[in-house]
Order: structure tokens, then sequence, then C-alpha cells
């Protein structure tokens, strides 16, 4: 067939996705919503074959080229990032090409691929079992799909995989509020929302190229692309681990949150703050979830490391009972706050605000700009903002004061570090030594905060209704943690001698 004169159909897709465990059974949509009925299952059997080149440069830029057998819609799917989690579909008939690309398509991805081959990079067949969601006036407005997945890598190294989730998608012309009704439906019977926005991104995670290694004239953009993407894998891994309660995995999800807004604050003058400062609130939010239990964590492995020392005893008894009590149900309370916030709407949205920020960055102007260039900026800044916190400190005496302002000192130096993170690449030991000063500066001043916090318990739990002997024993941590922070301040005065500038 002559693919120049395929006429292709254009489609916009309105969907979402999500994981649903083996062995549950599909949620029942009836009454939800305008949804009055759901249908029957429709069983069929999709079969695809995806393409791109050999370093995925589609799937990173948020498209997915197949052909597909098997469906109403069989046929070669071009899909293209519509911003708001939407996408378009470009079809075509399965005889535009057999196992090579059609050129009206190909056409379409010259820019991404840069004159690469596009060649077959893996194989999906999708058991599907649809059920229609229909209306009080009989017309379908919605499919729900249950699909059973076995894929496999193309290549020379054999990558299996399987797996089960869940998708909404909307009929033309419904409104696409019911995405959220549906959606909120779903999560509360038991779905989550997916990890991955494609199949074949869940598929390539593990075997996609690293973007580490970005080059030496690499842009602005590019760099800080590079850095996001990394971050952006970082909260899909360490959300299944939290799911999971997997050790460490709440501080990581939360450090991933943490550099993702300090990426889209210090890189501002690449990206641009119009499209990054509701995802930098929303960040914020999620982070803010986490940090109870994380606190709790920290706090209680602190309390027991220091009660170990003190021998054993009734008193010590009866005080590490109270902070027993009082961590096991600090860390269930946190537990249910994090599993409430994974399984919600706002969640699901920030996920996607996520994808889409990688589909479709941000730019500016400067992001064209030499990588040195802006980057100098962004350290510049960063290392201005540390000082600044650190210079305030000469200037306060009262010891809550004081500890405000470490922790403040802290969190620019945390920046700082971040920022160095993504910059380092480009500079390399130029930056590596002020990054290395700027860490010991966040992790010292970050334990001087964990023991102020550690004060401000002890301080509470004294004022319950405890004998005095127990009020004795927390008297005695307080002094050790209050000792232990004025060592921490001194050694954070020797870090800062030490600093520099960045470059």
């Amino acid at each position: 067939m002559d693919n120049d004169h395929v006429a292709p159909v254009v489609a916009r897709e309105r969907e979402r996705k999500f994981d649903l465990d083996a062995g549950q059974p599909v949620p029942t949509l009836n009454d939800t919503g305008p949804v009055v009925t759901q249908g029957e299952p429709d069983r069929t059997v999709l079969d695809a074959v995806y393409f791109d080149t050999a370093d995925h440069r589609l799937l990173r830029s948020g498209i997915t080229l197949r052909r597909r057998t098997g469906g109403a819609d069989a046929g070669w799917h071009l899909k293209l990032p519509a911003g708001s989690g939407e996408r378009d579909e470009i079809r075509l008939p399965l005889d535009a090409g057999d196992t090579t690309v059609p050129q009206e398509l190909a056409e379409r991805v010259q820019d991404r691929i840069n004159g690469h081959d596009l060649v077959e990079v893996a194989h999906l067949r999708t058991e599907r079992y649809s059920y229609g969601l229909v209306n009080r006036a009989g017309r379908r407005i919605a499919v729900l799909a249950d699909d059973h997945v076995t894929a496999e890598v193309a290549g020379p190294t054999a990558h299996l995989d399987g797996w089960r989730e869940l998708e909404v998608e909307l009929e033309p012309g419904t409104d696409p509020r019911l995405l959220d009704t549906v959606s909120d439906e779903l999560m509360r019977t038991g779905a989550r929302p997916a990890h991955w926005p494609s199949k074949l991104s869940r598929l390539l995670a593990d075997v996609l190229p690293r973007q580490d290694d970005i080059g030496k004239r690499a842009t602005a953009g590019e760099v800080v692309m590079a850095y996001l993407r990394k971050q952006v894998d970082a909260v899909r891994r360490h959300d299944l681990g939290v799911r999971r309660d997997a050790d460490d995995s709440v501080h990581q999800l939360r450090v991933a949150m943490r550099r993702l807004r300090s990426g889209l604050s210090n890189f501002r003058r690449v990206l641009d703050r119009e499209h990054t400062t509701a995802l930098s609130e929303e960040l914020k939010w999620a982070a803010t979830v986490l940090s109870d239990a994380r606190d709790t964590q920290v706090l209680r492995a602190w309390f027991e490391d220091e009660l170990s020392t003190l021998g054993e005893d009734s008193d010590l008894r009866t005080a590490r009972l109270a902070l027993t009590r009082h961590f096991d149900q600090t860390a269930a309370d946190a537990r249910a706050a994090i599993l409430d916030m994974l399984n919600g709407p706002r969640y699901a949205a920030l996920l996607g605000s996520l994808e889409d920020l990688i589909a479709d960055p941000p730019l500016t102007e400067r992001a064209g700009e030499p990588a040195q260039t802006e980057l100098r900026h962004a350290l510049a800044r960063a290392h201005r903002r540390l000082t600044k916190a650190a210079d305030a400190l000469d200037d306060t005496q009262d010891t809550h004061e004081v500890d405000a302002g470490l922790h403040e000192t802290r969190k620019k130096a945390k920046q700082a570090r971040y920022t160095a993170d993504a910059a380092k690449a480009t500079f390399g030991k130029r930056v590596g030594r002020w990054r290395k000063t700027a860490k010991a500066i966040q992790g010292t001043l970050g334990d001087h905060h964990d023991l102020v916090e550690a004060r401000a318990l002890l301080q509470r739990l004294r004022q319950n209704d405890i004998t005095p002997e127990t009020a004795f024993v927390f008297g005695s941590l307080h002094e050790r943690a209050r000792a232990r922070g004025t060592t921490l301040h001194l050694r954070f005065n020797q870090h800062w001698e030490k600093l520099g500038e960045p470059t």
C-alpha cells in the first residue's frame, strides 16, 4: 500500500489507569454519579508490537507507537501527549504497514527521534475484560477495562513481565468530571492510582538507559530535565515501597519529592514558574504528609539508643513503656494518613502532573542556553540563600531562635546540595567540594533538628501524669539531647568555615 495516501484518524484519549491486585474482584460502579448500570464483561485479546528508537527516545518523551491486532480499533496507533492527562491517538489501518512503521506516523515523530531508526522494542499481549458504563438514557458514557498483561522486551536479552491494571476511558461527548467521580469510587473499593503512565513505560522501566550522562555540550534544559526525570522515577519506585511498607521507603519517597520541589524552585530561569508553582505546592503537601512517619522513625531510634545506655530498672521500664505507647500510636496514625494520601484523588492528580512535566516540559527560552551558563546562576543563588541564613545566626541569642535559625540554614543547605547534584555532571570537581560541604552541613543540622524535636517531645511527655522517677528519666534524656545539640552546633561552625564558593 502507498502509505503516503493513508488518511489517519485522530482521536482524543481521556482515560485513567489503576493498579489492581491479582484475585481482587473488579469494582462495581452501578449508581456511581451518572452511571446507572455496569454491563457484563466483553473479553478481547489484544496483541501489540511497540516501536521506538534503540535508546527509547519516544518513550522518554511520553510517546508510544504500536501495531495492535484484536479489538474494535485494531491498527497502527501513535499516542502523543495532549496535556492535562489526555493524549491524542493517531490511527492508521493494519495494512498501512506490517513490520515497518508507516511513513505518515514516522514523519510525525522525526523531531523526537532525530534521524534514528524505529525498531521493535516490546511485545505485549493483553487479555481485556471490558465493562460498559451506561447512563439513565441507555447511552454508554465510559468503558471500564480489566487488563491482564503479559509482556516481553525485544532484543537479545529476555525480559518477561506480567501484571493487572484497570483503565477507565470516557466515550466522546462525556463530561470529563466523570473521571473524578469514577476514580474516587474505584479507589474507595481497593484500586490504586497507576504508577506508570503506560504499559510500555512499566515494562521498560528497568531497562531504560540511565540519563545521568547527557554530554558536555548539553543545554541547561537537558541537564535540568534529566535531573527531574530521575526524581520522578524515584517517586514511582518508592511509592510502591511505601505501599508495601518496605524499610526506608517513606524517607526515600519524601526525599524524591523534596528534590523535585527544590529543582522546580532553583531552576526557575529554565522552567516556566507559571506552570510549576501549583505542582510545587502539591509536592510540598505530599512531603508534609510523609514527614510524621519519617520523624517518628528517627525519634524512636534515638530514644531506643539512648535508653539502651542507661541500664535497666523499674523507672527505665516505665519510661520506655510510655515512649513505646506514644510512638506506636504516632506511627499508626502516620501510616493511616499516608495510605489515605496514596489512595486519594489529590495524590493521583499529583502523579499525573509529574507525568505531564516529563512528557511536555515547561521550558523557558533560557533552557536552550549552555548548561554552564544557566546552572552557574542557580548555584550562585543557592549559595546566596545559604549564606544569608547562616549570617542571620550572628544576630540571634535566644535559644528557640537559634534552633529555628539553624533549621532554616539546614533547609538552605539541603537546597544547595540538591542544586549541586543536578549540576555536578556539568561542573565536575569544581562543584563537588562545595556540594560535599553543603551535604555535611545538612547532615549535621539535620541531626541537630532531630534533637530539638526530641527535647520538645520530652517536654510534652513530662506534662502528662507520670511518676517523679519517670520525669527524672525524661529530664536526663532532655539534658543529653541539649548537650549533644551544642556539640553539633559547634561542628556546623567548623563546616561553615570550609564552604567556599560553588564554582
